[in-house]
């Protein structure tokens, strides 16, 4: 982990940042768009910490390499490009996302465009190389891999965010906005505490933080499935826990699907209808049964030391 020093001091200067957003958060009475100023800047900052220490504890699963390392530095060069606009944007008054409204404010918008880019690039890059190597035994291998995958699609369904609304089509050259984090309804509207998601229409904010964040979740899974070992010697089989985390990765990504079909339909995460309901129901009843199946039908607790090869 300490051989990817980049993607470290990235992330300590991000807590760092998030610390002075907190003040902000305090400090300064200012809202934009409904929420307080500083909320954006503490959201990603923190965001950011958690993101820069993963890929790290990734990387370092793997060794270092000039692959690993210039991807590295592309997604810190990145994330401090967007992390600068976001901050001067917040300090101007200004809304840094889907801003169009002065030369200024599109040029930042579209810096910001060609970061996100870079961004999923350089993970996109990280994804591969660990595709290439084994991490440890299958289960952990695979809880890294796939939590990877997860997170590059929740990154990459943050470009749903960057379609114009009706309302913004309907003025054309004089929108001042390009996109919304809301569906159905204006951005800035009622909210949930502490993440800002809308209560009243779909936030397509959601599903991208669930699968960026799935790349932390899984390999976290493992840990409390190892854990949970030491009480449960048939957790301790190799077999069992891949088995757990294959099914915890399948149940993520189904989720991470109903999740954005539910914002594209303008539905708010607090009021599902009976649809949403019923397929997240399915899906939980699923989960269970897939993993109950996985459990009773291992191996004894005297293979659980097995490889699999």
């Amino acid at each position: 982990m300490s051989r990817y020093r980049s993607l470290l001091a990235f992330s300590w200067a991000m807590a760092a940042l998030a610390v002075v957003a907190a003040v902000g958060l305090m400090a300064d009475d200012r809202v934009l768009v409904g929420a307080p100023i500083w909320l954006k800047p503490f959201k990603f900052a923190v965001s950011f910490t958690a993101y820069g220490l993963t890929l790290a504890w990734m990387l370092g699963h793997r060794g270092p390499t000039r692959t690993g390392r210039w991807a590295a530095h592309a997604v810190v060069a990145a994330g401090i490009v967007e992390m600068a606009i976001i901050v001067g944007q917040t300090i101007r008054g200004r809304s840094s996302h889907f801003n169009v409204e002065t030369p200024l404010d599109r040029a930042l918008f579209q810096i910001m465009g060609v970061t996100i880019a870079v961004l999923w690039t350089g993970t996109l890059v990280i994804a591969v190389l660990l595709f290439r190597t084994r991490l440890g035994d299958r289960a952990a291998t695979w809880a890294i891999r796939l939590g990877m995958l997860l997170g590059l699609t929740g990154l990459l369904l943050g470009a749903l965010m960057l379609i114009p609304t009706p309302d913004q089509q309907a003025a054309g050259a004089l929108r001042t906005a390009i996109g919304a984090h809301s569906v159905g309804v204006p951005d800035g509207g009622p909210a949930m505490p502490v993440t800002g998601w809308n209560t009243t229409g779909g936030d397509l904010r959601i599903p991208h933080f669930f699968g960026m964040h799935a790349l932390q979740a899984l390999p976290l899974l493992l840990y409390g499935i190892d854990a949970l070992g030491a009480r449960f010697p048939r957790l301790r089989a190799e077999r069992v826990r891949l088995r757990l985390v294959l099914v915890a990765a399948g149940a993520a990504a189904a989720l991470l699907a109903l999740l954005t079909w539910q914002a594209l339909r303008g539905q708010a995460l607090t009021h599902p209808d009976a649809a949403t309901l019923t397929a997240l129901t399915c899906l939980t009843l699923l989960t269970a049964l897939a993993t109950a199946c996985h459990l009773y039908t291992s191996p004894s607790p005297r293979d659980a030391h097995e490889t699999i090869n």
